[in-house]
């Protein structure tokens, strides 16, 4: 062999050396890494949840009412002229209580015909019939009964339940809202006491308005003597209920 071959075959074989070194040390290198990732791993989070409820009761300020007249005749016009000159009657009475215009409007107007059968069962001539109903806010509650006294005695011969509510009902909302919180607060703080451990930082709030419960009275619904008799009874307000629910989520230190 001459000196140019001896030359490179002592050259291929440093490198075939050289490559096993490098495939002999990786192993050790990944070994190397995978030993320092628990290492470089943070613990879990510790936390704690606790769920807080606010109510606030109120007494209603506002009242809300459907007052409706129905009429009926043999031709439309006739049906229509009757009906129009009752739901003049019934809302001038009603303005004469202290409502004010802007607090009467019309929720509903049907023209509809009827049908009619005789004794025997045939049909025999078909009869109009006009429903007018106006929806009423009344914000002096002391008049209430007054005002659907006024409405009856004018013609109303239906009259819908009546929905009671606050004026200001979102200052309702927020304080329930933030009592909600203030709840949770103290449940966590007595919690950690008697777990002996360190509140952190809140990490979530979520709060939802749970309730709004709305006083409902049946006042009554139809015409002639049943209105007459629900007339003379006092209405009572009740109470409004809001309720509101928050959950915090704490960090334990």
């Amino acid at each position: 062999m001459n000196k140019k071959h001896l030359f490179t075959f002592i050259a291929l074989l440093l490198v075939a050396t050289i490559g096993l070194s490098a495939c002999t040390m990786l192993p050790v290198q990944q070994a190397d890494a995978t030993n320092t990732s628990p290492q470089s791993a943070s613990a879990p989070l510790r936390t704690m949840s606790v769920t807080g409820t606010g109510k606030v009761m109120l007494v209603p300020d506002l009242a809300y009412i459907n007052i409706g007249v129905r009429s009926e005749a043999q031709d439309v016009s006739s049906a229509l002229a009757a009906n129009n000159t009752q739901a003049t009657a019934i809302s001038d009475a009603i303005k004469a209580m202290g409502v004010e215009e802007k607090d009467l409007q019309t929720a509903n107007f049907n023209v509809y015909s009827i049908q009619q059968y005789d004794q025997m069962g045939q049909p025999s001539y078909i009869s109009y019939s006009v429903e007018n109903t106006l929806y009423v806010t009344v914000r002096d509650l002391t008049k209430l009964s007054q005002v659907l006294d006024a409405a009856l005695s004018a013609g109303a011969n239906q009259i819908y339940g009546i929905n009671f509510d606050i004026a200001n009902r979102q200052a309702a909302l927020d304080q329930a809202r933030d009592l909600a919180i203030k709840d949770a607060e103290a449940k966590a703080l007595a919690t950690a006491a008697t777990a002996g451990v360190t509140l952190g930082q809140i990490q979530t709030i979520n709060v939802s308005n749970t309730s709004y419960v709305q006083p409902y009275s049946p006042y009554g619904m139809g015409g002639g003597a049943a209105m007459d008799a629900y007339s003379s009874v006092p209405v009572s307000a009740g109470q409004i209920v809001v309720t509101f629910d928050a959950n915090l989520i704490y960090v334990i230190e």
